[in-house]
């Protein structure tokens, strides 16, 4: 009778894959690994509230990983490379906001029903909550802080501004996000058009129609 395959067990590291990438098995078996770790070591509230342990300050990289339960991933965010130990379970909305204090990314609902937590990943608007930070090796990562700066606004961030597209501001920069991508997407031309490709992003200052027209001023001057 031949040996049925041997199935990796928590903590085994599995072979990569050719672009390196993270593959759905690997990553289960890491989050695996974490979940006993955190079953064999004492709660700590001030350890779950833990920074990322950046790579190049820890003098033994691999063994901290392992006994601590994180894994080590490496982000492209806003044109930069950032290595980090982190828990597996750490969504890409935490991991910017607490572990590289790229805060202009908000925490709304924290279920994917309000957009605030809108960032771009290889172009695509995504909601930030809903996705694991581990999840995203190898693909670029686009926040708010990186499509313009103060003097060199991006166009869509200029007209928000010129049309008042917002009034307490916190979804704004996941209104911003939002609509810099939909310059990209299929989408008809009407105010009605640019509202559907938008319900995704909750304003509840109803500032809609302002952000309607700054959108549709940046897509008319193309």
């Amino acid at each position: 009778m031949s040996k049925p395959p041997e199935t990796p067990q928590a903590g085994e590291v599995e072979e990569a894959t050719p672009t390196g990438r993270i593959t759905r098995r690997s990553f289960l078996v890491r989050v695996g690994a974490a979940g006993a770790a955190a079953g064999t070591t004492p709660f700590s509230p001030l350890a779950m509230a833990a920074p990322a342990v950046a790579r190049e300050n820890d003098a033994s990289p691999d063994a901290s990983a392992a006994n601590t339960g994180l894994m080590r991933v490496r982000l492209d965010v806003n044109g930069q490379t950032r290595e980090l130990d982190i828990d597996p379970r750490t969504s890409l909305l935490d991991c910017l906001r607490e572990h590289l204090h790229l805060t202009g990314t908000k925490k709304g609902c924290d279920h994917g029903q309000c957009g605030a937590c809108t960032v771009h990943v290889d172009g695509r608007r995504v909601n930030s909550c809903l996705s694991l930070a581990a999840t995203h090796e190898g693909e670029a990562i686009t926040t708010i802080e990186g499509i313009g700066r103060p003097g060199a606004l991006h166009p869509m961030q200029a007209a928000f501004v010129e049309h008042d597209g917002f009034q307490c501001g916190y979804c704004t920069s996941g209104q911003i996000m939002s609509a810099v991508a939909l310059l990209k997407e299929p989408s008809g031309h009407s105010d009605d058009d640019v509202k559907e490709a938008m319900s995704g992003n909750i304003c509840r200052c109803g500032a809609y129609s302002n952000i309607v027209a700054a959108i549709q001023q940046v897509r008319r001057n193309g």
